[in-house]
């Protein structure tokens, strides 16, 4: 029995169509739906809506659920159809009559955005961590490479002298400033949306949503309950939106990687274990990580255009359509969250070959001009054309 079954049957193709990859998906939410419902519970029993010895049967009985299901002891299936089903239905077999009382004053409306903004709160700070992460291991490299020296690129022309430490450190601050915008992220997903129901509240019934909010650390109350379904999409947009600029930083530094691992540049060692080889050249070794993180970008953007486009033409309330963010959502946050894992790794073994690093002679020229400023009192523009002009005669000769 689903928590909408009514005893009629329902066509096995309209079953697997409407829930799609919900039952799969759905099991990285168990342990938020867990907790949501517990404090619903307590909210339902302080209220004097639901017994102490039912309240501290079902929380039992779901603290049970959930290490079951990390245990690997049970999982969600097609005919549960979602994580919401699948706990009620064995919360009941389990207490009975009781875990019949736990879906008074909720929908599986508020029930499921609950799940997702505490599962999405968790996921922004590993997302945070991971960022920086990388740039630790950037500043890392900074610091074991500090003599390194480096062209400065502009127009894929060698343009001023630099150096791995300035270079690792550039990549670094971007890094951190995507940390700080998944951080600034949470402020749409940090509302608290039960009791909200379908949308339009729980009429007659006295529920304290401070109280729900207060236990699970929501920062507020989403208010007004009609708000709660409008903003769908947003929070989640929001994150996605942040983790594109990271995928995007990240994969400007795997171009970079990329070009210095060529043979012509051989700025840097990949090590062995971090590279594949051809099937047919028994030479080559294949920075296939570098290549994937850096394409991962154009799926970011994908997923956020996904979630961004479904809720855009919906009018206010709820509308199955919404349920088609859930699969976008999750590949945005794995797939950046693996990228940063893998390439703070690489970054943590990679060598850079300083005797192949050669500096053009003219890479030192807006210095060379800067300094006849200094030295005789020029104007920038005359000292740019002097050395302009030294530099065409001494390729002349």
């Amino acid at each position: 029995m689903r928590l909408w079954d009514k005893g009629l049957p329902l066509d096995e193709r309209v079953l697997r169509y409407t829930a799609g990859e919900d039952h799969l998906l759905d099991g990285r939410l168990v342990e938020y739906d867990v907790r949501a419902s517990i404090a619903h519970a307590n909210m339902l029993c302080q209220q004097q809506l639901l017994s102490t010895d039912d309240c501290d049967r079902i929380t039992a009985a779901l603290r049970e659920l959930a290490e079951q299901h990390a245990r690997g002891d049970w999982s969600i299936g097609l005919d549960d159809e979602d994580v919401h089903t699948a706990l009620e239905k064995r919360l009941t077999a389990a207490v009975g009559d009781a875990g019949k009382r736990i879906h008074l004053g909720r929908s599986r409306n508020d029930q499921v955005l609950a799940a997702l903004r505490l599962y999405l709160l968790d996921a922004a700070d590993n997302l945070e961590n991971a960022a920086d992460e990388v740039a630790d291991a950037l500043t890392e490299l900074g610091q074991r490479e500090a003599d390194t020296e480096l062209p400065g690129y502009t127009h894929m022309q060698q343009a001023m002298p630099s150096s791995v430490h300035l270079w690792a450190e550039g990549f670094a601050a971007e890094l951190r400033d995507d940390a700080e915008g998944i951080a600034a992220s949470r402020r749409r997903i940090s509302k608290n949306p039960l009791g909200s129901a379908a949308g339009y509240g729980v009429p007659g019934l006295p529920i304290d949503r401070d109280q729900t909010g207060d236990e699970l650390g929501f920062d507020t109350v989403h208010d007004p309950v009609t708000a709660v379904q409008l903003s769908r999409g947003k929070a989640e947009a929001g994150l996605i939106f942040e983790l594109c600029l990271l995928m995007q930083d990240l994969g400007r530094l795997s171009a970079d990687l990329l070009l210095f691992y060529t043979q012509e540049f051989a700025y840097v060692d990949l090590p062995d274990s971090m590279t594949t080889g051809s099937s047919i050249m028994p030479q080559k070794r294949n920075p296939d990580v570098l290549e994937l993180v850096r394409g991962a970008t154009a799926t970011l953007q994908g997923s956020l255009l996904e979630v961004m486009t479904l809720p855009g033409k919906l009018p206010s309330g709820y509308q199955r359509d919404l349920q088609r963010m859930k699969a976008p959502l999750f590949r945005a946050i794995d797939l950046s969250l693996d990228s940063c894992i893998i390439m703070a790794q690489l970054i943590r073994e990679i060598e850079f070959l300083p005797d192949n690093v050669m500096l053009d002679e003219g890479i030192f020229a807006a210095g060379h001009a800067n300094r006849l400023v200094l030295e005789e009192g020029i104007s920038f523009r005359e000292a740019y054309r002097r050395v302009a002009s030294d530099l065409r005669d001494d390729t002349d000769d």
